[in-house]
């Protein structure tokens, strides 16, 4: 890139640049007018309204100093306009004498935008409305006392101060009313954003403590092998087999380099668990969170799956992260389920003091003689296009996750239409926040 493509970029983002174009683009919308009163001398025009779209959406630049920059370029569009339109009869301080009422006006409004420039995005709209209203009537109060002392015309007449009101009322609250709008619109996609963001987060955090609660069962089985081992270490010394008991001992040396290494690992995985997530959910969050991301899996897997939402019961919970492990690993069973379309449904109630989620599909179900061995480890009925089984972990895993609230995970009988179902049952006290 060449220095003078460079110069203009630099020049584009400067403050001065960006006055000097809200200047001219209010000079050019100013020509854009009616002439209330008799004679051409005082005239409303897209101008103010210009003025004023541009200075709430350019909020970081000073607004005292455009002000008097566009006041000075509308004095000078004006001036110019005069001396090209009537060359032979153009007299340059009656023309200026003429348009410098129009200039007073930009500078007496910016300054008064000024005062109100730090509060404007606190402000409710109605009450900004308001201020810029009263800013309006008194820029324009200004232009015409300036007017009457240039001309010497009367300056205080009533009908001429209604209407005067009443333009700047509609002008200010209409101006006003597209910034909110435009606001609200911003708002929106930057809450969409986040949105979009928190669920990532959310589940990430649901992976990652899939990840830690297996290890922590891993590192209490390294736990027992290495006591184990040690146990064996001193059997072995007492039986005078020393030669087996240094074997021993090295075998347990390294189990507990492992163990070592495991806490390391766990101890970076929490941390990961606790940046990535949100202080608590409610049920219904959850449930929809689940619901969004398994349709989304759905289409992924091009099935048409409608997924039904019912949530009996609502309250807070810190524990949203086993939850949503849960949910997602029964749910997304249930979309592999279905062959081509089909319906899951996902039912919250409280029930006996327990919390139940229950997931049903309208999927191929599970054969009798495999029910009473789907939450074994290792079984699967899942195979790849080139026959490999899946692990088989998934419904032992999620078994194991609801076992530590003290929970019970089900395999109901069919209800409607055949429907598999599983429900997840947590002590509610176990569950809900400030119980």
């Amino acid at each position: 890139m060449g220095v003078i493509p460079i110069a203009i970029q630099n020049w584009s983002k400067s403050e001065s640049m960006q006055i000097t174009i809200v200047a001219i683009v209010v000079a050019v919308a100013g020509e854009f007018k009616i002439n209330p009163f008799i004679g051409e001398v005082f005239r409303i025009g897209l101008g103010c309204s210009a003025f004023l779209f541009l200075l709430l959406l350019m909020n970081h630049l000073p607004y005292w100093r455009t002000g008097i920059a566009a006041g000075a370029t509308v004095l000078l569009f004006r001036v110019s306009f005069d001396g090209a339109a009537s060359a032979g009869t153009f007299y340059l301080l009656d023309s200026v004498k003429t348009h410098f009422s129009a200039m007073l006006f930009y500078v007496v409004f910016g300054a008064g935008m000024a005062l109100i420039q730090r509060s404007i995005n606190q402000l409710n709209p109605l009450i900004l409305g308001a201020c810029v209203s009263l800013i309006d009537i008194v820029s324009n109060e200004a232009e015409l006392l300036m007017r009457s002392v240039a001309f010497g015309l009367p300056y205080f007449q009533t009908n001429q101060w209604m209407l005067i009101s009443v333009i700047a009322v509609v002008r200010s609250y209409f101006t006003t009313g597209i910034y909110s709008s435009i606001a609200v619109h911003q708002m929106r996609s930057v809450h969409a954003e986040q949105q979009k963001r928190i669920e990532q987060m959310i589940s990430v955090g649901s992976g990652l403590y899939g990840e830690v609660f297996y290890l922590r069962k891993s590192m209490d089985v390294i736990e027992q092998i290495t006591a184990k081992s040690h146990d064996l270490y001193g059997l072995l010394n007492k039986e005078g087999l020393y030669g087996h008991g240094r074997s021993v001992l090295g075998i347990t040396q390294q189990i507990h380099e492992v163990k070592k290494d495991s806490q390391r690992i766990l101890a970076g995985l929490m941390k990961l668990v606790d940046l990535e997530s949100a202080p608590e959910m409610t049920i219904s969050e959850i449930v929809e969170l689940v619901g969004k991301s398994n349709g989304e899996y759905s289409r992924m897997l091009k099935k048409e799956v409608r997924i039904e939402k019912d949530v009996g019961i609502d309250y807070l919970t810190a524990h949203y992260i086993p939850l949503i492990t849960v949910l997602n690993n029964l749910t997304a069973n249930s979309v592999e389920a279905i062959e081509r379309h089909g319906t899951i449904r996902i039912r919250v109630i409280e029930r006996q003091g327990n919390t139940l989620f229950i997931v049903s599909d309208t999927g191929t179900g599970i054969a009798e003689q495999d029910k009473d061995m789907v939450f074994e480890p290792g079984f699967t009925t899942k195979f790849n296009q080139e026959g490999v089984a899946a692990t088989g972990i998934g419904l032992s895993h999620v078994r194991d996750i609801v076992g530590s609230f003290t929970g019970r995970l089900l395999l109901t009988e069919p209800g409607r239409e055949a429907e598999t179902t599983f429900a997840a049952a947590f002590p509610t006290v176990r569950l809900k926040k400030g119980v």
